[in-house]
């Protein structure tokens, strides 16, 4: 079944509102509408939704302070914002743009074209997805398409690195610590490619902690030595110098750790993405 996308209507005409809400639901989409600023914000970060739609004009806080309190939350600041107000100032249409957001229309409109501005917005966005936000490595459906071509080689290898305690490690250091291990720890990564000469070989995420690299059968050991010793020596300095001496007394299942392991031709003969990903589950 295709995912349904979801748009959230922050809009204090009730009756525009409801027509804007019972168009786009006939379109196919999932339809939340808000009246206030503050429970348009609720809303979006308890339920992030694919773009919203938002009047400058409202009862309480006005559309653009729901825009800045958007762009600074971590859930929602890169959710697509349409302007849509009576507003022509092109002061209002800059401060629009400034806060990120991505189009700006004013009333009366036509809302055939508002929903083309919807939808073209949304693609955009899923295209913008293929790229892990904070390792800039590719994920998704790139990341598929080349594995599937790998293994249309004969002597195909592949190492897997997960990155494991991450989320005990972001609760007690923050979001910034967090993301700094997982860009650091896809520089070390990329580093180790290039230490065993497999530089053109393809480096991506199959999950948010997941790092995978497709090289051939020969390679392979290589890489996942490099890698393992690269990442297995240099995960204790991630933490602060006062806590790292002391890392002995957490459990080792409850500390930040990196475990590499492979997969190679040689000793399995997977040849659809199906079956790569129930193998890539076991290891």
């Amino acid at each position: 079944m295709a995912e349904v996308n979801k748009i959230l209507v922050v809009e204090d005409d009730v009756d525009l509102a409801e027509m804007l809400s019972a168009y786009f639901r006939s379109q196919g989409y999932h339809v939340r509408v808000s009246n206030w600023g503050e429970d348009a914000v609720k809303s979006a970060t308890q339920d992030v939704p694919d773009v919203v739609v938002l009047d400058v004009r409202l009862p309480d806080i006005n559309g653009f302070e729901v825009c800045r309190q958007l762009r600074q939350n971590r859930h929602t600041e890169a959710v697509p914002v349409i302007f849509l107000t009576e507003k022509r100032e092109r002061e209002d249409k800059l401060m629009g743009l400034e806060l990120g957001a991505v189009d700006y229309i004013t009333k009366p409109f036509d809302v055939q074209e508002l929903r083309l501005r919807v939808r073209n917005i949304i693609r955009r966005a899923s295209m913008e997805t293929m790229v892990n936000p904070v390792t800039n490595l590719p994920e998704g459906v790139p990341v598929q398409d080349n594995l599937e071509k790998m293994l249309r080689h004969p002597d195909w290898g592949l190492v897997l690195a997960k990155i494991q305690g991450l989320d005990r490690f972001r609760n007690q250091y923050g979001f910034v610590a967090a993301d700094d291990v997982a860009r650091a720890i896809s520089l070390m990564i990329t580093n180790a490619l290039q230490e065993s000469d497999s530089a053109a070989n393809f480096v991506g995420h199959i999950g948010p902690v997941d790092f995978v690299i497709a090289t051939n059968a020969e390679r392979q050991p290589q890489v996942m030595n490099s890698c393992r010793i690269r990442l297995e020596s240099s995960v204790q300095y991630f933490y602060p110098a006062v806590d790292r001496v002391r890392l002995h007394e957490i459990p080792a299942n409850e500390r930040l750790h990196v475990k590499v392991s492979g997969l190679s031709s040689r000793e399995t003969n997977l040849t659809d993405w199906e079956g790569l990903k129930l193998a890539l589950a076991k290891l």
